[in-house]
């Protein structure tokens, strides 16, 4: 195995799934404004260049009727949000703080 090979703490996937048959969907509930959000949030607090937090796209995670939905491993802790301050909460909480946001946990 490589030694400059980086891997990450924890990994949060985000459902970006886009479904055409008019059932409800994350892509339709702002998970791409999520996503870029997430990603300059943990890269401005260092935590993606300290091999800390990955924030991964995903494809239908299968509760998008509860979401739009975030996962993260290695705890697979679910939750949804509504806005950047519950994704920041997530963030502050979670992954820097180490405690689960029960108030968003599915």
């Amino acid at each position: 195995m490589s030694e400059d090979k980086q891997f990450f703490g924890q990994h949060l996937f985000i459902c970006m799934n886009q479904r055409d048959d008019g059932r409800e969907c994350c892509a339709e509930r702002g998970a791409h404004a999520a996503q870029k959000h997430l990603k300059a949030r943990v890269k401005e607090l260092g935590l993606s260049r300290s091999g800390a937090v990955r924030v991964n796209q995903s494809g239908c995670l299968g509760r998008c009727e509860e979401g739009p939905v975030i996962v993260i491993y290695p705890q697979g802790t679910w939750y949804t949000y509504v806005d950047n301050e519950d994704l920041d909460e997530i963030i502050d909480v979670h992954l820097v703080g180490g405690k689960v946001v029960e108030r968003l946990k599915i």
